[in-house]
């Protein structure tokens, strides 16, 4: 159902190592937090150059270039300074096989004293670790996973963001502003200075945030799951029915409630069984306490029998969606009708 959990990543941490131990050789930079990714590169490039120009010391390039395009802006000397940098964004390292593979080891395994080089994956394709390019890379230079920040620090971000920009945000606001527009910084920054501008006062409320925060599909599932839970079906038609107007494909939409139906079986039966809050967040993949704990209200209100029937209908349904030439929308609409009766038994 979900990845396993990701070992914690410390943003502040890894800015202590880079500014105590020096720019490395090289740096394969991965990870969905792409906001944070750019920040590390720019404080790389700070490390690196300096003051010194960009035009002959600062070399970007994209994609999987070619062995020698890359061979030769590793080899270029710095130029008034004392080291050069060069950036490759986009690059795919899930593709290296093979005789381009082995050019590769070559490049990097000889990088010069003065050249620091940083590999940037694209922010939604993960390094596949059992490849063996990225062992490769893994064993030449340092390797840094970008991921989500963890709850208090996303909270004590936001709340510095509205502070810079005259708000103050409250704990709970905040983490509704998270469940609302998921917790991606470069996601969040629009929609802070959106509030920030449109709220007259000094402090952001809980309505203020239902008002103007546009909605991931996701937030708006859960909302779905958590009104049919509560029998509040009129609510939920509405919420679907907005979904389906938002033009949402029907796969990824019926993708979604089905996922999200399963993230309430594991809860009802976690809360069955005892296990450990570590446990759940593994196998539902959700990263925050108070998402947990909508999630454990929420499983609550189920009896395991009807969840289980659920998840049945939605697979039901995926298969009708993906084998049928019946419309999306009007299936995603039996399959509302299908789960409400489950609900009412």
């Amino acid at each position: 159902m979900a990845k396993k959990e990701k070992t914690k990543f410390d943003y502040a941490k890894e800015l202590r190592q880079l500014k105590s131990d020096g720019p490395a050789r090289l740096y394969l930079l991965c990870g969905e937090e792409d906001y944070l990714r750019r920040s590390f590169l720019g404080e790389l490039k700070k490390l690196c150059l300096g003051d010194a120009e960009e035009e002959f010391n600062y070399r970007r390039l994209s994609g999987n270039p070619e062995p020698q395009q890359l061979s030769e802006a590793v080899e270029s000397a710095p130029f008034f300074s004392e080291r050069t940098l060069v950036e490759v964004k986009d690059f795919d390292i899930n593709v290296c096989r093979d005789s381009q593979l082995e050019r590769l080891k070559d490049i990097l395994g000889d990088i010069p004293d003065y050249c620091t080089v940083a590999l940037l994956t694209p922010a939604d394709r993960e390094p596949d670790g059992r490849l063996a390019a990225v062992k490769a890379v893994k064993k030449l230079g340092r390797y840094i996973e970008f991921t989500v920040q963890d709850q208090a620090a996303l909270v004590g971000w936001i709340g510095k963001r509205f502070a810079a920009l005259g708000k103050s945000i409250g704990r709970r606001e905040a983490e509704q502003l998270i469940f609302n527009a998921g917790a991606l910084m470069n996601r969040l920054i629009p929609e802070i200075e959106k509030i920030a501008a449109a709220v007259h006062g000094d402090t952001v409320t809980a309505q203020d945030i239902d008002e103007l925060v546009q909605r991931l599909p996701e937030a708006e599932v859960f909302e779905f799951t958590d009104q049919l839970a509560a029998g509040r079906f009129d609510a939920a038609a509405e919420t679907l029915g907005e979904l389906i107007r938002c033009r949402e494909e029907p796969v990824k939409l019926l993708a979604l409630i089905g996922m999200q139906i399963r993230r309430v079986y594991a809860a009802a039966l976690a809360l069955e069984t005892g296990a450990a809050r570590e446990q759940l967040m593994e196998l539902t993949g959700v990263r925050f306490d108070f998402i947990l704990q909508k999630l454990r209200s929420s499983a609550g209100r189920f009896t395991l029998e009807q969840l289980r029937s659920m998840v049945e209908l939605c697979a039901v349904y995926d298969y009708k969606l993906k084998s049928t030439g019946t419309d999306g929308n009007e299936l995603l609409r039996e399959l509302f009708a299908a789960l409400a009766v489950q609900v009412r038994c």
